[in-house]
């Protein structure tokens, strides 16, 4: 992880961020159920490429990244009057699909944005995550 600010020395270095990469739908991609064999082979060469790309990329890291059942397997729990009830399936009835995720350090969003044009034709959120320390 690249650290920030001025150490002992005259030296500072870039802040690296982490951004949370969310595989938010399938976009203009059929579900990956309904795809053959050899496009699944392929979707899972992008990703892969994107892992290859991210470790040869100055300053970025994939420090965590799953794929996700779909949204059938979720459990939700919701607090209401400081009552909490647990309900199966996921939290808002939608048509997207939240396949996975990644958490890259990285220097800046460009760098992220320029990363995920490699990975199959996703709807893609990105949001930094904050340093809570």
């Amino acid at each position: 992880m690249v650290l920030s600010a001025t150490d002992a020395g005259d030296e500072s270095e870039e802040i690296a961020v982490k951004y949370f990469v969310l595989l938010a739908g399938y976009g203009e991609m059929p579900l990956w159920d309904q795809l053959d064999a050899e496009e699944q082979e392929a979707g899972m060469a992008k990703h892969a490429e994107f892992d290859k790309e991210c470790a040869n990329r100055a300053g970025v890291e994939i420090v965590s990244a799953e794929a996700l059942d779909d949204g059938s397997m979720a459990t939700t729990l919701r607090t209401r009057g400081g009552e909490m009830t647990v309900t199966d399936g996921p939290f808002a009835e939608a048509t997207e699909q939240i396949g996975g995720y990644y958490l890259l350090d990285a220097p800046d969003l460009d760098t992220v944005i320029d990363l995920c044009r490699m990975l199959p034709a996703y709807d893609i959120e990105i949001r930094p995550v904050p340093d809570m320390g």
